[in-house]
């Protein structure tokens, strides 16, 4: 009997193994392919990429007011009031000794022009306004890429954390699936040996209600695996398709390093902080603008037409050019404009500081979660081969029925959960690595291949 029942337990363990066989004819798809894959195709890369292109398009919109600006103006006009016929047939230099007689001067008659006209206007000196503008719009840009790499490292966080949460369903589906069978086999001897009088069928009635939570457990098991495959679909930005087999991260030990030493070099790294102090130095050119929009503003400009009374006839052209200097004399909304920028900018200095704090927290968090999950691995491994020698000894006392079917039931309980255990811890601590990366700003594709 002891020998029909082992064939059983063979069977059950190459049963689990069919889905290995089945996933090894599927291709692999990488971590490293997966972060490619959602750095290319996710929204979230897209739309500040998108920014940095605005960005971009800002600073080249604010050194066109170095350059000067000219227009060229076709005007088509008729009419008859005396200031406007007496002024076109002066432009159009056919002014003429009767044009001055009382009647001509009081009820001309209607007169037509086409007007060409080409003008200009160049800033000349507005107190260095411009040039600050033009720095501010840079800083501005360097924020708006330096938050592209702070979304395209989320992105990355996001991508490790799903396609671990996909090889963990699956490791809980391996296990879900050979425990099952392992019950169904415990079944089948608890019938066995109640038929041979060597069991009470509360035994039997024990193993069948294993099988049920067993049967349970794989229907749940499933379950996971789809919503994890769902939330890698998501972080590489659209459907994978068919479904590739992961390439298995195992469970090693990471490179650890001091606490100060990560805040440093998160402090000095981080891209979204980098973003706030760029905008914060943005700021402070934009309170410049502001002061220097009290200066004195220094333009030139000109003008030169030429006045027909058809379109392809003669006529006359003039031009005029000259210099203007401005000076606002009551500049209460510039006052207003300037404590608008001042606040703007101390706003931006205290959400700097305060990003400071929640990045040496966060850093702080990070670095204790992976020395914790550091630690659980090895506890959840010794574990696992605790509990696997504990239920051989109890299978090798229960076939010699020194041990009930509940004491066999707890044992595999026990090496089930420590499985999970393990699995969970170690992936767990890949997790807990990348979170460590990601808040020292550290992680990168290159870097998160690194994690496999």
């Amino acid at each position: 009997m002891r020998r029909f029942r082992w064939k059983f337990w063979a069977v059950g363990w190459l049963v689990a193994l069919v889905p290995f066989g089945v996933q090894a004819q599927a291709p692999t798809l990488t971590l490293r392919q997966a972060v490619d894959r959602a750095l290319r195709k996710n929204p979230l890369a897209a739309a500040a990429h998108a920014d940095v292109q605005s960005a971009e398009a800002g600073t080249a919109l604010a050194k066109t007011a170095l350059w000067p600006r000219l227009n060229f103006t076709e005007d088509l006009s008729r009419g008859n009031d005396p200031v406007y016929v007496f002024g076109t047939k002066l432009r159009q230099q056919r002014f003429a000794q009767n044009d001055f007689s009382l009647n001509a001067l009081n009820r001309p008659t209607p007169v037509g022009n086409f007007t060409t006209r080409f003008s200009g206007q160049w800033m000349l000196f507005n107190g260095f306004e411009t040039q600050q503008q033009m720095r501010g719009a840079q800083l501005g840009a360097q924020s708006a890429t330096s938050v592209e790499k702070a979304a395209d490292q989320g992105i990355v966080f996001q991508v490790v954390q799903a396609y671990q949460a996909v090889l963990y369903a699956q490791r809980q589906l391996d296990v879900a699936q050979h425990e099952q069978q392992t019950a169904e086999v415990l079944v089948h001897d608890a019938e066995t040996r109640v038929k041979a009088g060597l069991a009470i069928d509360s035994d039997l009635l024990s193993a069948q209600v294993n099988l049920a939570a067993r049967q349970q457990e794989n229907i749940a098991a499933e379950g996971a695996v789809e919503t994890a495959w769902a939330e890698l679909d998501a972080a590489v930005g659209g459907a994978i398709g068919p479904r590739p087999q992961l390439h298995p991260i195992d469970a090693k030990t990471f490179p650890e390093g001091a606490l100060e030493e990560d805040v440093t070099k998160a402090l000095a790294a981080r891209p979204d902080l980098k973003a706030l102090r760029q905008q914060t130095a943005a700021l402070d050119q934009n309170a410049k603008a502001a002061r220097s929009d009290f200066f004195p503003q220094v333009s030139a400009y000109g003008n030169w037409e030429t006045d027909r009374q058809t379109f392809a006839g003669d006529g006359g052209n003039n031009w005029v050019a000259g210099a203007q200097l401005n000076l606002d004399i009551l500049p209460l909304g510039k006052r207003a404009h300037l404590e608008q920028a001042r606040a703007a900018q101390a706003k931006a200095a205290a959400e700097e500081r305060g990003q400071e704090q929640q990045i040496r927290l966060a850093v702080s968090r990070a670095f204790t979660g992976h020395q914790t999950a550091e630690r659980m691995v090895a506890t959840a491994h010794a574990a696992m081969d605790q509990s696997a020698e504990g239920l051989r000894i109890l299978r090798n006392r229960y076939d010699a029925g020194l041990a009930t079917m509940t004491d066999l039931l707890h044992a595999e309980d026990a090496q089930r959960q420590s499985q999970n255990n393990y699995w969970q811890a170690a992936y767990g601590n890949t997790v807990a690595y990348a979170a460590l990366l990601y808040a020292t700003g550290q992680l990168t594709p290159d870097t998160a291949e690194t994690l496999q």
